[in-house]
């Protein structure tokens, strides 16, 4: 059997997991990853190896919740230049240079808030332990506590692409996309 990609951390029976839905549940698709984590929670037996959780914050703060996990897949709402509504990306950390959401000199990017919080001494995945699934959404901006036709049609796909990720031998292929331009 050939080894797995070295880029692609795979779970052992020790290694902790965190599950985690990012989003505005209030701002219409940008609750989208709450959702989807929601929905593969319920799909999921509980288990002391894997952790479900929400938050609505980014930068310095999101490292509070990352602390202590040897794995992170992320779900969260992305705007790019050329997507679809309800595209699904495959991303790593490098891949997120900025953020719409910065709002302050004190928010930084995902990159950069590990590599502070790996410096200050914090025990935080590795790059290559943190996966984030990216739901291509079309609007961020509008109140409303339910996502838009096209994006209410991908939770499911997205909630595959997680569980997929949790189950390595999983043989559910959920088509993403690798790259967000």
């Amino acid at each position: 059997m050939d080894k797995p990609a070295p880029s692609i951390q795979y779970p052992t029976p020790q290694t902790k997991t965190l599950v985690l839905g990012l989003g505005n549940p209030i701002l219409t698709d940008d609750g989208v990853g709450i959702q989807v984590v929601q929905a593969a929670a319920a799909r999921r037996s509980p288990t002391d190896a894997v952790t479900f959780a929400e938050a609505s914050v980014g930068g310095l703060r999101l490292l509070d919740f990352l602390v202590g996990y040897d794995r992170v897949v992320m779900v969260d709402a992305i705007r790019s230049h050329d997507g679809r509504p309800g595209e699904i990306y495959r991303l790593g950390p490098s891949d997120l240079a900025a953020s719409i959401h910065s709002g302050s000199t004190h928010d930084l990017s995902l990159p950069e808030a590990l590599t502070l919080g790996r410096r200050l001494g914090m025990a935080l995945p590795e790059d290559q332990g943190i996966v984030i699934l990216a739901v291509e959404v079309e609007d961020i901006l509008t109140f409303g506590d339910s996502c838009t036709p096209a994006i209410i049609a991908a939770i499911p796909r997205a909630v595959e692409a997680v569980l997929a990720q949790l189950d390595p031998s999983s043989s559910a292929a959920v088509p993403v996309r690798t790259d967000a331009k």
